[in-house]
């Protein structure tokens, strides 16, 4: 199935999405390249912003902020995921989760992946009216669909795996 009917699918079913993704087996490259395209998508949509932040202040040049934001989002924020994915599973199994550790980072990284276009609105409106209550609504709801997709994903993800034939 393409990825953008996926990442459509996430908005209405994102249990469904997670448990068909997790069917594939462990597959950890898919997890990796799923976690790299939503951090380089979370990379573009901060470029708006840093350009007009470069504009309104050119002490530090829009190359710079680039290159601190390249070394964030596709160096540093990966580490970050893994290590949330991991505290979300144990997290999970304290209270009664039965999913692996793969599949809480499955959940982690498909929901990042799944509200990356509204990554990409939130960095638009940051870039284009700068900071005001329009940027900052935005920016509630992005984080209030991307809470709901992960918190729903990993419901998914750490429920038992029913028994292959």
């Amino acid at each position: 199935m393409a990825i953008t009917t996926e990442i459509l699918r996430s908005y209405r079913t994102p249990g469904a999405v997670v448990r068909r993704r997790l069917l594939d087996g462990v597959r950890e490259d898919r997890a990796l390249a799923v976690l790299m395209a939503a951090c380089l998508v979370m990379f573009v949509a901060q470029w708006p912003r840093l350009a007009r932040e470069a504009h309104l202040d050119p002490t530090i040049p829009l190359d710079a902020r680039l290159g601190g934001a390249l070394l964030g989002w596709l160096f540093l924020a990966p580490l970050f995921f893994y290590l949330l994915a991991g505290l979300s599973h144990l997290v999970a199994r304290l209270l009664g989760g039965r999913g692996s550790y793969h599949s809480a980072r499955v959940a982690l990284f498909w929901s990042l992946l799944a509200a990356a276009p509204l990554f990409l609105l939130n960095g638009l409106v940051a870039g284009l009216v700068g900071p005001s209550t329009a940027a900052t609504a935005t920016g509630i709801v992005v984080l209030a669909v991307f809470l709901t997709i992960w918190f729903l994903s990993l419901a998914e993800a750490e429920r038992p795996q029913p028994a292959m034939p």
